[in-house]
């Protein structure tokens, strides 16, 4: 078979062949690790870049994982090199772990650029791991093929399946109402993550793993399978044979990804009913590409694709019992029309290629479109004098009656100002209240928190209530449910409209309409406006500094404005 690159045309080459001085020096130190000279010279060099932390329980397979990769890049004849990336933790990273998907990115991007390897397997599952890696690896434009951590197993109390994040909600307020005991507590924290693996709900790590295989960067129903079935060390095993074969081609991120292949994964995103954090992920990984993502792209795609995926927080299964139903391909599969089947993916084959012969194996699970979860929009774009950069909300996780609702406004500056008055009995506030969250986006965070799912205020519960309409510049967890518009931008730490509301103000929501306004005369917003503050910076030094003086806002992705473009950067010289 002939390949586009010979030997000595390879990346590697340039460290490992000269006959001079540097190629001794790279030389000698490889065989101190005691491999031999034809291990790495002339060998396409695969660097294995894994998020594997033992701090990261997502991730607590990767490491096993990469050993199966190794076996797939020497059968294939090339020479793995296993490299640690920041292992972005989503349970613990604070105070956002959004803060730390550019790192990552960069992270990523300059351990291919500074060492010498000619293509990548990125490992990764987490929610900021996916996007993080695949932006650095875009930016880089060397061979990369993305191997998904996979679900972990279905949770488990009391014979009852638990899903992460979306069951935590929901019980931590039946906890809040005291319709559970200190017992049943107790039994569903130790049930509802029982092995390693990301979320096993619909949530921003599902979500992203499917956009990433939507986009072309994964294998053929890759992103479906759990992360402890044996199927997932076959396709580690077929990631790393995979690399090498794409660093001969010579085929790039830059060759396969395209406008197409963006509008394949909104639709994919849609059709599973994805964690709304989506839409920043894919508006920084077309940035990385140099394409622009518009936000009303998104609602127009979504307004034509059905919620088919009955899984949770949308519907009522688990990311196990997707895989069983036939996983992202069979979903695929069932909506060709939707989608751009010409588009080219990883594999070097196309869209519509890659999903012959697969079919839907339990239709509770990947419903007909003609029994939709959500006959279309299962995510909305609004705009709006709130918002006029846009907003989103959830749909599929939402509650009907509250999709057109107006309401008093009841305001809380900062996030500390919420945790202080949202329990107390003298906060006035009824069903009917709209609640504001100020000062959560990614400079007023910073780094955009998963905040905007706000509680229920106490006094509510006893009533019933269990939803209510939310509103913020923060994220939401991709488990998380309820009417909570989110990302309004541009934020209120910036003096984004957000930052005018006060308490009391009506606001109105229309998602039919596409709509969020807040019910003030202009003449008072301009007043409010010219009294408004500009915030002091809340950091001053090191990587936040950074972050605080280079992130763009929600609807550009929150990139750095220095890497959302495809601007050239020169290969290093070997001197």
């Amino acid at each position: 078979m002939s390949h586009k690159k010979k030997p000595e045309d390879l990346r590697s080459f340039r460290w490992f062949g000269p006959d001079n001085m540097r190629g001794f020096s790279h030389r000698s130190r490889m065989k101190q690790l005691g491999f031999r000279q034809e291990d790495f010279t002339g060998r396409p060099v695969i660097a294995i870049v894994n998020t594997w932390s033992e701090i990261n329980p997502c991730h607590a397979h990767l490491r096993e994982r990469a050993e199966a990769v190794k076996k797939g890049v020497w059968k294939a004849g090339g020479f793995p090199v296993e490299i640690p990336a920041f292992s972005v933790s989503e349970t613990y990273a604070k105070p956002s772990p959004m803060l730390y998907r550019n790192l990552l990115s960069m992270d990523t991007e300059e351990s291919l650029r500074s060492l010498p390897v000619d293509g990548a397997v990125l490992m990764g599952g987490c929610d900021k791991t996916t996007p993080g890696l695949l932006m650095g690896a875009i930016s880089m434009d060397l061979p990369a093929i993305y191997l998904p951590a996979g679900p972990m197993l279905r949770g488990n109390w009391n014979g009852q399946p638990l899903g992460s994040g979306t069951d935590l909600w929901k019980f931590w307020t039946e906890r809040c109402a005291g319709t559970i005991t200190e017992d049943d507590w107790i039994g569903i924290e130790n049930g509802i993550a029982r092995s390693p693996g990301f979320c096993m709900t619909m949530g921003t790590a599902a979500t992203m793993t499917a956009v990433a295989e939507a986009l072309g960067f994964t294998l053929p129903g890759a992103s479906s399978i759990p992360a402890t079935d044996s199927n997932h060390v076959r396709m580690a095993i077929n990631c790393g044979e995979r690399a090498v074969e794409m660093v001969w081609d010579d085929w790039k991120p830059s060759d396969f990804l395209t406008l197409q292949s963006f509008e394949n994964a909104i639709a994919v995103d849609m059709a599973i009913g994805g964690s709304t954090n989506a839409f920043i992920h894919l508006a920084a990984l077309a940035g990385r590409c140099g394409l622009k993502l518009e936000m009303n792209t998104f609602d127009e795609i979504a307004r034509r694709v059905p919620v088919v995926a009955d899984i949770r927080p949308s519907g009522r299964f688990l990311m196990e019992d997707f895989f069983y139903a036939g996983g992202l391909r069979a979903l695929m599969s069932e909506m060709k029309d939707l989608l751009h089947l010409d588009a080219l993916t990883v594999n070097g084959a196309t869209v519509g290629a890659n999903l012959e012969g697969a079919r839907v194996l339990n239709p509770e699970v990947i419903r007909p479109r003609e029994k939709a979860l959500v006959e279309s929009g299962g995510t909305a774009v609004l705009y709006g004098n709130l918002c006029p950069d846009g907003a989103v909300i959830k749909t599929s996780a939402a509650s009907p009656a509250l999709l057109r609702h107006t309401g008093p406004a009841v305001v809380f500056k900062d996030y500390n100002d919420m945790d202080a008055r949202i329990n107390r009995d003298d906060l006035n506030v009824t069903a009917d209240s709209v609640l504001v969250l100020q000062n959560a986006g990614p400079l007023g965070g910073p780094g955009m928190p998963e905040w905007g799912m706000l509680p229920i205020p106490k006094k509510l519960l006893p009533a019933g209530v269990r939803d209510m309409v939310r509103i913020s510049d923060a994220r939401m967890s991709g488990t998380a449910y309820g009417t909570c518009v989110l990302h309004v931008s541009p934020e209120s730490f910036v003096g984004g409209p957000l930052a005018l509301v006060r308490e009391g103000d009506l606001i109105s929501l229309d998602v039919e309409k596409r709509r969020l306004d807040l019910l003030v005369p202009d003449e008072e917003l301009a007043a409010r406006r010219a009294a408004w503050v500009k915030p002091a910076p809340k950091y001053a030094r090191g990587y936040m500094a950074l972050y605080a003086e280079r992130v763009t806002q929600a609807h550009r992705g929150c990139d750095f404005d220095f890497l959302d473009q495809k601007l050239p950067t020169p290969e290093p010289e070997i001197h």
